[in-house]
């Protein structure tokens, strides 16, 4: 999803959930920043390594794929971006190897026991956290059928790609034509969509998550049915407006619960009573047939609201973060997303790596207190410590 659902549609979930204006705010902004934390900011204000939650293209073309910069990889993309569905899941192929498993295994798909996880480890924390949890959530709609691990066999997709046009069930196929120039704004008007370099390599960047679709998983107006790798020859129809009516509408559910107005997080739920009184308005939003609606849902939320919705600005709280001294740190905005970003990285790798999957790495369970480990991983416990005695 690009910045128009995770910045602008969910703080519009967040009002309907009940939530202030500042509130709101603390939550889209952290959702948002999902997609900018990475190494090269974590470096220039000095936060904790691990707690990094995307990486930049630049970045990626420069990681390393040897096992160690694969674990790296599959860390981040798949604590924040890919969440896995089924860690248990049987592959299509009846015979395969244990290292196509693993990769399978990581398939993201919506309503998975993961993402009640997520949902249940930002239940009473910060804003922050309940923001990090609405992009994950989110991003199991948009991402759903790809895997947050470089995969030629699982993510790859081939010239059965269409898009679809039409309403009610009758729709018109057109061609999908890809091209590789990533300065190429994508053309609506033709089909013609920018996707990654097919390589021949199982392991390559260019074979991450959706890279080989390019970004139309990130469009909410799109319908396309295309052939995945994994698939065994089976097509796939993906109905992005229907998946993002569902991601809105799980939102309002699930940041109604993490406000406490629900004791329990139900998977395959959503509040679409919330969003009736505004149906007409969020279909046409979604179904905009535009690169980027963001205009769109900011006046909706500013309608609904009252108030004005700053544009992110990714400097607002690295000057707060920067000067804060020790353990005071914790206590700023970037401190408290930085500790909801690690808890949950780590909340995944764990699951991963108790499966019998070690894709990601090994993994230690922080809530154990056990104080083996990094510096970060310490700094995680401690800070969980803290939590539990106030």
């Amino acid at each position: 999803m690009n910045s128009d659902f995770h910045y602008y549609a969910t703080y519009c979930a967040a009002q309907l959930a009940g939530y202030s204006h500042e509130e709101s705010l603390a939550v889209c902004y952290s959702s948002q920043l999902v997609d900018f934390f990475s190494s090269t900011l974590i470096s220039k204000i000095k936060a904790p390594a691990s707690a990094a939650t995307t990486q930049l293209q630049l970045e990626l073309m420069d990681a390393r794929t040897d096992i160690l910069g694969l674990q790296n990889i599959t860390r981040i993309w798949a604590s924040f971006h890919f969440l896995p569905y089924d860690l248990y899941a049987e592959p299509v192929q009846k015979h395969c190897s244990k290292r196509y498993k693993n990769k399978y295994r990581l398939i993201c798909n919506p309503n998975g026991e993961l993402l009640k996880e997520t949902i249940q480890l930002a239940k009473d924390k910060s804003l922050q956290a309940a923001g990090i949890a609405m992009h994950i959530l989110s991003d199991t709609w948009a991402h759903r059928y790809f895997a947050g691990t470089p995969s030629l066999v699982i993510n790859n997709t081939n010239y059965h790609f269409y898009e679809l046009f039409g309403n009610d069930g009758s729709f018109t196929e057109k061609k999908i034509v890809f091209r590789h120039s990533a300065s190429a704004p994508d053309d609506l008007g033709n089909s013609i969509y920018t996707a990654s370099l097919f390589v021949n390599s199982e392991n390559s960047i260019m074979n991450l998550g959706h890279g080989r679709a390019g970004h139309l998983p990130d469009y909410s107006f799109i319908r396309y049915k295309y052939l995945p790798a994994w698939g065994n020859y089976e097509e796939i129809v993906k109905d992005n407006p229907s998946d993002y009516k569902h991601a809105f509408c799980q939102m309002i559910y699930a940041l109604k619960y993490l406000k406490g107005m629900y004791n329990t997080f139900e998977c395959g739920r959503y509040d679409f009573d919330a969003a009736v009184p505004y149906q007409k308005e969020i279909d046409r939003i979604i179904s905009g047939r535009k690169l980027d609606s963001s205009a769109e849902w900011k006046a909706f939320g500013e309608k609904v609201s009252g108030q004005k919705i700053p544009a992110f600005d990714l400097e607002k709280y690295q000057e707060e973060y920067v000067q804060a001294k020790g353990d005071d740190k914790d206590d700023t905005f970037i401190g408290k997303f930085v500790m909801a970003a690690m808890a949950q990285k780590s909340m995944v790798t764990n699951k991963i790596y108790n499966s019998g999957n070690k894709i990601a790495g090994y993994s230690l369970e922080y809530r154990k207190m056990d104080l083996r480990g990094i510096k970060d991983y310490k700094k995680l416990v401690r800070y969980f410590r803290k939590e539990t005695e106030m």
